[in-house]
Order: structure tokens, then sequence, then C-alpha cells
């Protein structure tokens, strides 16, 4: 272990004014940001959903990387590599290729065909793609996203209780509710709006606490050569990025397979303003994705130097290595920089997740299915676009309240409890966003057995003790959606007018 100032983990002293005044401000800003757009918000669906399909390439970059990496990077990423070392990096790879491939091509085909149909969900695009029926397909989709998307959202407010414990020594279950309280606050004014801007400066404090903790950290300790040597001392093995096993291996990078089932991350091609400025948006989002990955990892084995293993981190936890070596080397302000960081990770994807489960339920259950099937005896003003979002700040509250009772309840790591509800979304609905939008061939029963398939291959798989140490859960159950797919689809006739919907993919 090397020896540096204040080298014991340590958490922030909570009357420390000058990180507590810095922190105070960062968050007064967030709330700022969702009373400047409610106004615009509250005008209907289509604007508090998809900011009114206007966001520019900027934004929809960086608030798609930010929303996608949640507290898994700043706490869960960088406790794994402080526990596996330079080979944690591939659980990184894969999801930086599989993104960048999504801004360059399927955010593309998905802007398209879901502005010409009117898409606000990912499920009304699936919907859209091969038709309604009888409305097991939407049905299905939201059972599925609401089951998953309430445990991610939990996975976060736990972060961030686990954060204000850390850093300003508030017991647990009080941070998880100021979190709430926090992102519920602006995400209920502002939309997907206020929610998009807010993610755009939380990417910016990210990469920059990413990239500051280590280097400041690095730098006390004597250098990279010497936290290199004490990490070869400590176990060769954590300077090797091939020191791990091929089911690691394997499971790792398919955490990448992931991403294209994540409505949170996909709304966001949807709300751009232009499909066109998706490629460069790509490059920007990429970049975003490599440093934040690599200043993660960095953070990890820089811990690892210093304090040796987890039982000198606070509550011998992994998951506190990020909070523990910034507390030992920045001064109180760039501490207050740090907080901001990881709730800046942490209620990027929140608010993402609380605005995919009230559309889901609103526009996907309510609307569609109980209100769609009643057309004929509908008092047209429960339709009004205000009322519809006044009932989407409702299921907001509610959403956040399930999901604050998930948190309370929830011991288990962040990393593994993000891991598993990404599994879940990326292999019920990534294999079948991926057939919709490029296979003409795809049916409705064919989703319908995709869907089904992946969702019980995910729960099926990380129950059974053999299966789920072998690899992770979300690699067979893609491939197994993926399958179910495809033969259904080839048993199965397309809608008659499959050829209209398949023209609008472009």
């Amino acid at each position: 272990m090397i020896a540096a100032e204040g080298g014991a983990a340590q958490g922030l002293p909570a009357g420390t004014p000058g990180a507590v005044a810095g922190f105070a401000l960062y968050l007064l800003a967030m709330v700022a940001i969702g009373v400047a757009t409610s106004r615009r918000s509250s005008s209907g669906l289509d604007t508090f959903f998809l900011a009114g399909r206007s966001l520019g390439k900027f934004v929809v970059a960086l608030s798609a990387v930010a929303s996608g990496r949640s507290s898994w990077l700043l706490l869960g990423f960088s406790g794994l590599a402080f526990a596996r070392g330079a080979s944690a990096l591939w659980a990184a790879a894969g999801y930086v290729v599989v993104e960048a491939a999504m801004f360059w091509s399927l955010g593309r085909r998905l802007r398209r065909f879901s502005g010409v149909r009117d898409c606000l969900t990912v499920p009304d695009v699936l919907v859209a793609r091969v038709g309604e029926g009888r409305g097991a397909l939407r049905a299905l989709l939201v059972v599925v996203v609401l089951a998953f998307t309430v445990p991610y959202l939990g996975a976060q407010f736990l972060a961030g209780g686990k954060t204000f414990q850390a850093l300003f020594g508030l017991p647990q279950p009080g941070g998880i509710a100021l979190t709430a309280a926090i992102v519920l606050a602006y995400t209920i004014l502002g939309g997907m709006l206020a929610v998009s801007l807010t993610d755009l400066v939380q990417a910016w404090f990210m990469a920059a606490a990413l990239v500051v903790v280590p280097v400041a950290a690095i730098l006390d300790l004597g250098g990279f050569g010497a936290v290199r040597a004490e990490l070869v001392r400590l176990d060769p093995a954590l300077v090797d990025p091939f020191a791990i096993g091929a089911g690691a291996l394997i499971g790792f990078v398919g955490i990448g397979l992931g991403s294209p089932g994540q409505p949170h991350v996909l709304a966001r091609f949807m709300a751009i303003r232009d499909e066109r400025e998706l490629r460069s948006a790509a490059v920007v989002g990429t970049t975003w994705n490599v440093v934040m990955a690599l200043g993660a990892a960095a953070i990890g084995l820089a811990a690892r130097a210093q304090f040796g293993a987890a039982g000198a981190l606070p509550a011998g936890d992994r998951e506190q290595a990020y909070t523990a070596l910034a507390a030992a080397h920045l001064s109180p302000v760039f501490l207050g920089l740090v907080c901001a960081s990881i709730l800046a990770a942490i209620m990027s994807t929140a608010d993402s997740q609380l605005l995919v489960a009230a559309g889901t339920v609103v526009r996907d259950a309510y609307s569609r299915l109980f209100l769609g099937r009643r057309a004929a005896v509908v008092d047209p003003r429960r339709l009004d676009d205000r009322r519809m979002v006044l009932l989407s700040r409702a299921v907001i509250v509610v959403v956040s309240g399930i999901a604050l009772g998930l948190a309370a309840l929830g011991g288990g790591l962040v990393f593994w409890l993000v891991l598993f509800a990404w599994a879940g979304m990326g292999a019920a609905l990534g294999p079948a966003v991926v057939f919709a939008l490029y296979w003409r061939r795809t049916t409705r029963a064919g989703l319908i057995a995709g869907v089904l398939t992946g969702t019980t291959t995910v729960v099926l798989w990380s129950l059974v003790p053999g299966l789920k140490t072998s690899v992770y859960e979300l690699i067979p159950a893609w491939i197994a959606g993926a399958a179910a797919i495809v033969v259904v689809s080839l048993l199965t006739r397309p809608e008659p007018d499959a050829e209209i919907r398949i023209r609008d993919l472009g």
C-alpha cells in the first residue's frame, strides 16, 4: 500500500463550507433548469417526453452518454477495476463500440420512423412497425419496461444514498430520499427538455471529475510508475488487461448488447431535431464514453494501489473507491465537484428512467390500450394534452415512491443490481428494436416471442447458480430472443400493410 497524505479512507466532513456550498449551487442549478423549461414542457406529450423533437446534436450526444452510464460507471465500474484491475476495461469496450454504431445507424432509422409515425415511446415504435393487432404486444412491452425500469431507478436512488453517506455522513435512508427528491423536482417540471439539458451539464461534471481525481491521486502517489509498481507487488494480474477468463471476457464485452434495448437512451435519438446530425453526435458521444471509462478504471487502479484491499475502504465496500480516493487527495472545493459528479451520474439516469416509466404508463397503457379501446365513448377532454401532461407528472411521483421502497429494501451492490436491470431490458427490447428496424420480415408474433424469450431467459439464467457464474445472463438471453424473433417471424405472416410500414424506415 502506498503511503500518501490523508491516505486512510475517509469521508467528507459534513460541515465543510466550501464543499457544501459548491454542491448546493450545483443542485440549485439543476432545479432552475426544470423551472425554466416547465412552461414549454407542459404544452403536450410530444414536448414533455421528446422535447418537441428539437434537441441539438451536442445535447443528444452528451445526454445519451450520461443517461446510459449512471452510477454504474463511477461507483460500480471503478469498484470493479479496484477488484479486478486492468481487465475491467473489457466491461466498457462493448458498450463503447455498440453505442457508436447506434449513433451512426440505428439512431437515424429510429428517428426517421418515429417521426413519420408520431411515436413517443419505444413500445410505440415497435407496435407501429408491426401493427397494433389486439394490443398483446403493447401490453407485454408495458409490463416488461416497468418491471426492469423501476428496479433500475431504485438502484440509482440507492447509489445516491451511498454517496451522501460517504461524503456527508448522512444516513443512507436519508440520502436515498434526498436523491429522489432532487431528481423528482426538475423532472416533474421540465420533462425531456429539462432532463436533456441537465444531462448536458452533468456529462461535463462527470468527465471533469473522472479526469481530475485519478490525475491528482496518481501524482500524489509518486506518478504512474509508482502506482504500477505497487499494483504489481499486490498482484501482477492487476496490470494485465488479459488476465481474465473466457466466460468473464464474453460477459464483459457483451454488456454492450444491452444498449439497443435501453428506452432512456433510445429516446434521445427520437428527440433530435435532424437525423443527419447523429453522425457528428457519434464522434462526441464516443469520445465522452472513452474518456469516462478510462477515468473510472484509473480511479479503481489508483485506489487499489493506495488502500491495498477493500477492507480499508469505508464499510469495506469497493464501490466507495471513488469517494475514498477523492477524499484522500482533493481539497474540500474539489470534493464538492466529486460529489456533484456522482449525483450527476445518478440523476442523469434516474430522471430518464422516470420519463420512460411515465411515458409507458400514460402513452402506452392509458392512452393507447385503455382509452384507445374505448375511443367511441371517451370524453375528448380526457385526451387533452395538458391533462395528459398533468397525469404524466402524477405517474412520475408514484413511480418515484415505488423505486424509493425498492432502494430502501435493496442491500445488493449497485454494480450487479444495475447489470441485472440492464440485462433484462437489453434482452427483452434489444433484439426487438434491432430486428424491427433492420429486418423486413419481422412480424408482430415474432416480436412477442422475442420479448418473452429474452425476458424469461434473463430471469432463469440469473436464478441458476451454475449458469449465472458461467457468463453474464444478457448474452444467452439476447441470442435466445433474437432466435425466437427469426423463427416465429418466418412461421407467421406479416401484416397486410407491412410494406408501407417498412418504407417509413427509409
